[in-house]
């Protein structure tokens, strides 16, 4: 069985964030509730990292706190902004949780379509920006996304700039996948743009860059106005963060070779997904630009999402995921996801994927 389902990754974290771990094992400090906020040393790592991606300062005592995972910052962030009805913004398709986690804040999320294109998914910025309206808390936007591997540039980040300023709206950025990018276009955090900086707040991970999926760790640095209530929403929301992980994802975010770790793994999962575009040529695959995963349009292959995977894995003996539920444009989708699967394995993907049709 040929495992595309599987979010998970065979490649292993960072050496010095491993061996960190097991030091902490034998550290008090690491095994308590405090602080609320996370460890210093890892928000002055936190801080410094998006503050070097972003081209800004950031005061890791105000301007950074330290969450059980990116996602649990996500919903922190959409609990301190959003209220009941409020609109958030977010592309189409894009991840199940993060349109759960609008809606679990009382949120109602206005997507916008991806276009996509046989050079990969494209956005128009206009239509991106045309999106916000006065019910806008906010816009939620991850690049590159997931599932899609879209990416946002320069343009879109200044249509956007435009839109909200003139709405007072705030604009959250998933940066979990930011540096696993695939194509040489310019790399652009919208805290670049002058006027996002003050309305951006970013919110990042360990799990995808550095491959720490089972140490929850993540963070969320922006403005200290909004990350006071992100914190007050926190201490009710989950109390602290992983104790025994925290200095081994600093060491990892700070580490010599902290971006050559993070591009050799980038490259590696490049590889991979041009030898399944390679394999699958002539099939509805849309290129990503970046992430872990790609999706194919089942509507030209005459089958719904569910309908088709469910072939291929009688037939092809592959494990796909139908996109149901990950945006209304969702449901013609199929993801492979090629994270977790050494590019030797493909060799034959091609005829999976025939037999499945046949």
């Amino acid at each position: 069985m040929l495992r595309l389902e599987n979010l998970d990754t065979d490649i292993r974290p960072p050496a010095v964030a491993i061996s960190r771990t097991l030091a902490a094992i034998d550290e008090d400090a690491a095994n308590s509730y405090l602080p609320f906020q996370g460890a210093m040393s890892l928000r002055e790592a936190a801080a410094r990292h998006v503050g070097r991606h972003s081209g800004r300062e950031y005061d890791p005592a105000t301007e950074c706190i330290i969450t059980a995972g990116g996602l649990n910052g996500i919903l922190n962030t959409l609990l301190a902004l959003v209220e009941p009805g409020d609109e958030v913004v977010i592309v189409d398709p894009i991840y199940a949780g993060l349109v759960n986690r609008i809606r679990l804040a009382g949120g109602v999320p206005r997507f916008v379509g991806l276009d996509p294109t046989p050079e990969g998914w494209r956005i128009d910025p206009d239509r991106l920006a045309a999106a916000v309206t006065p019910r806008t808390a906010a816009v939620l936007m991850m690049s590159p996304a997931m599932p899609t591997g879209s990416v946002l540039g320069r343009a879109q980040w200044e249509a956007l700039a435009r839109a909200l300023d003139a709405v007072d709206a705030w604009l959250i950025y998933d940066a979990a996948m930011e540096r696993i990018r695939f194509d040489d276009e310019e790399r652009v955090h919208p805290a670049q743009i002058e006027e996002l900086a003050a309305r951006t707040i970013t919110v990042g991970a360990a799990s995808k860059e550095l491959r720490m999926i089972g140490w929850r760790v993540g963070w969320v640095v922006g403005p200290a106005e909004i990350l006071r209530d992100i914190n007050l929403v926190g201490l009710s929301n989950v109390v602290c963060q992983v104790g025994i992980a925290q200095e081994a994802v600093a060491a990892a975010l700070t580490a010599p070779d902290a971006d050559e770790d993070v591009a050799r793994a980038t490259a590696v999962w490049k590889a991979r997904c041009d030898a399944i575009v390679e394999q699958l040529d002539g099939y509805p695959v849309i290129r990503p630009h970046g992430g872990w995963s790609l999706l194919i349009d089942t509507t030209p292959l005459g089958l719904s999402a569910p309908a088709a995977v469910e072939r291929l894995f009688e037939h092809g003996r592959i494990a796909a995921t139908p996109m149901t539920g990950w945006g209304p444009a969702g449901d013609r989708y199929v993801r492979l996801v090629f994270a977790n699967e050494p590019v030797e394995r493909f060799h034959d993907l091609r005829a999976r994927f025939d037999a499945a049709w046949s």
